[in-house]
């Protein structure tokens, strides 16, 4: 394994002194130009020859101070002064002529001036072209052929065409499996492949073959890249690593060269691993719905031909990641190129507790850390996320002059993570505090009247810097896999339940009630299109979803009469939501009352509070009645 190592840095060495190899050399051409230009530019003037202009040469032929005039082919006046110059030698001056030579003869007419008339000198010219055109010619074609050398030996000029991946083993990438978690499937999957690689003989023995290739799919953040790095660790073979963004350039061809460079190096490094990110970005469809490009489709088509072309026997193993399998080519996804799809999903509860556990392995914690009920708040949260919230919670544990994280750090990492961080300079005035406060605590109320509702952890009006006022955090008490019709419905009316409370109390209605609006669309039109929840429209399929690990975009799949059709029972539907939570508040108006003063007051409280006031609220009821 060092012996690699050692070879690998030699190779990376000798690239580099080829590459400064290469700029002395154009260097050196530039300077020999530079040169020969600066020799040549000194041979085509006079010496001691001063340039003047026409009028002060007739003044100076008027003033009997001219001795000579040559007339030369280029029909420039060469001037030697008469009885001029100190030191013996006489002044020389040049002059452009005006006028034909019969207008010269005439200016100096009667006066001793020499006049003659420059006779071309063969040899001398023809020696002027060699030396001024034929050299640098000659050192123009013999440094570029040198060049051309160059790069057919390193696979394109100062590397262009050379591949960019990063070669690290073991050692330097200081990551395994367990340093993985929450994706056991995933983690199963590649530790096949590993032994694999450790033990040919045991797969090969009955016949077995080394996949080709394995593919990672899953949303951002669930840990592709990690979990390659894991397998490099793992395996204790190079890793070549590189994105798919680095194959292409503004050459045509270079991503083709650097391809077949890429798989060169592996095959001399077999066993080894091949890693490429987002591979997307040269493996998109050549089909013209995605758009064309020559140069990726080029790339595309030699990373094809590889694939097809090294032996998986020798150990050579191909990984690649990308959250956007559904644009790539068919042909890279069939049998025989990547033969396994590994999908890397967001992790259930479990495996949130295990990423949790995994990150706060560094972090100092109290008795107070629970990580089941941090995991049961984070849901949807990828490895990502909850990485970045444990060092949050340690951050806001530092600030607090704590020495080490608690559950109250956590839960307010959570927040900062999902709704950003409180805006302290953002004062309300009284009247939308109250707004605020009758909003959030109408999506409490209505949540805790509906038995199919998520129990509320937390409410509060303090401003984030994410765009929220105020806001209801909900944690389910177990993890859910599926939401049921009257589950989803009631999510709507608790949704539609904060601009009930306002047009209720305040007889009006704000803006704060955007996001509640989008949100309850989406659920209601979900509902109709694609879980088959409508009466009108039975168990019809209306939608499907593109980018299914990035946005999750719905395109509608029915025509314009259709598409009006399910506009007007997502308008039904949302109506009779709001109706229905303006009447839990409406029979519910003390409570809403008494909840709402006493969120004014504290801006903050539980949901263990919460619960306290409705039910003190619900038994004083009947007593008044």
């Amino acid at each position: 394994m060092e012996q690699q190592s050692g070879n690998q840095n030699g190779t990376q060495g000798e690239n580099k002194q080829k590459n400064r190899n290469v700029w002395w050399l154009i260097l050196a051409c530039l300077l020999i130009l530079l040169i020969v230009f600066v020799i040549l530019q000194g041979v085509s003037r006079q010496q001691t020859s001063e340039e003047i202009s026409y009028d002060a040469f007739v003044e100076m032929v008027q003033e009997d101070r001219v001795e000579k005039i040559v007339v030369t082919t280029s029909d420039t006046l060469e001037i030697t002064a008469a009885g001029e110059g100190g030191s013996g030698e006489k002044a020389r001056y040049t002059t452009n002529m005006v006028g034909d030579e019969n207008a010269l003869l005439e200016l100096v007419d009667g006066r001793e001036i020499e006049i003659s008339k420059e006779q071309p000198d063969m040899a001398e010219s023809i020696l002027s072209a060699v030396v001024g055109i034929v050299v640098p010619l000659l050192m123009v074609v013999v440094g570029f052929m040198m060049i051309m050398r160059y790069m057919n030996k390193s696979g394109g000029l100062m590397g262009v065409g050379k591949s960019k991946a990063r070669s690290y083993v073991q050692q330097e990438t200081g990551i395994t499996f367990q340093d993985v978690a929450g994706q056991d499937e995933a983690k199963e999957s590649l530790q096949e492949v590993v032994d694999f690689l450790h033990n040919p003989e045991m797969y090969t023995k009955i016949g077995a073959k080394l996949p080709k290739g394995a593919l990672l799919v899953g949303p951002p953040g669930t840990g592709k890249t990690l979990l390659a790095k894991a397998v490099a660790g793992e395996a204790h073979v190079p890793f070549f690593s590189l994105s798919g963004s680095e194959f292409v350039e503004m050459f045509v061809g270079v991503g083709a060269s650097r391809v077949r460079d890429l798989f060169e190096e592996a095959k001399k490094s077999a066993p080894c691993i091949i890693f490429i990110d987002e591979i997307d970005a040269i493996g998109k469809t050549r089909d013209t719905h995605y758009g064309g490009n020559d140069e990726r489709e080029q790339t595309l088509n030699q990373l094809l031909a590889e694939m097809d072309g090294f032996d998986s026997s020798k150990g050579l193993l191909i990984l690649a990641a990308t959250n956007r399998p559904e644009v790539l080519d068919p042909a890279l996804l069939r049998p025989g190129r990547f033969d396994r799809r590994i999908i890397v999903d967001r992790p259930d509860l479990k495996g949130r507790v295990n990423i949790l556990k995994v990150h706060a392995k560094k972090v100092l914690l109290d008795e107070t850390v629970d990580f089941d009920a941090v995991a049961l708040a984070t849901s949807g949260a990828v490895g990502s996320d909850l990485a970045n919230m444990i060092n949050e919670a340690a951050i806001l544990a530092v600030k607090q002059g704590r020495q080490a994280v608690s559950q109250t750090d956590l839960f307010e990492a959570v927040e900062i993570v999902l709704m950003g961080k409180e805006k302290k300079d953002r004062i309300l005035s009284q009247e939308e505090r109250r707004i605020v406060s009758y909003h959030e605590v109408g999506h409490a109320l209505v949540s805790a009247l509906q038995k199919d509702a998520e129990p509320v952890q937390k409410i509060t009006i303090v401003p984030r810097t994410m765009g929220a006022l105020g806001y209801v955090m909900q944690v389910p008490e177990e993890e859910k896999y599926l939401n049921t019709r009257k589950e989803l419905e009631a999510m709507v009316v608790g949704l539609l339940a904060g601009r009930a409370a306002e047009e209720l109390v305040f007889g009006n209605v704000t803006t704060g009630a955007a996001n509640d609006i989008e949100r309850a669309t989406k659920i209601v039109r979900a509902m109709i299109t694609q879980y088959g929840m409508s009466e009108k429209f039975g168990l019809m399929g209306l939608a499907e979803q593109e980018d299914q690990y990035l946005e999750g975009r719905i395109r509608l799949n029915c025509g314009d009469a259709t598409a009006t059709e399910i506009d007007h029972e997502v308008m039904g539907q949302l109506k009779a939501a709001y109706e229905e939570a303006k009447r839990l508040l409406s029979e519910n108006r003390k409570a809403l009352d008494v909840i709402a003063e006493f969120l004014i007051r504290r801006e903050t409280i539980t949901g263990k509070e919460f619960m306290e006031l409705f039910r003190q609220v619900q038994a004083e009821a009947p007593a008044e009645g």
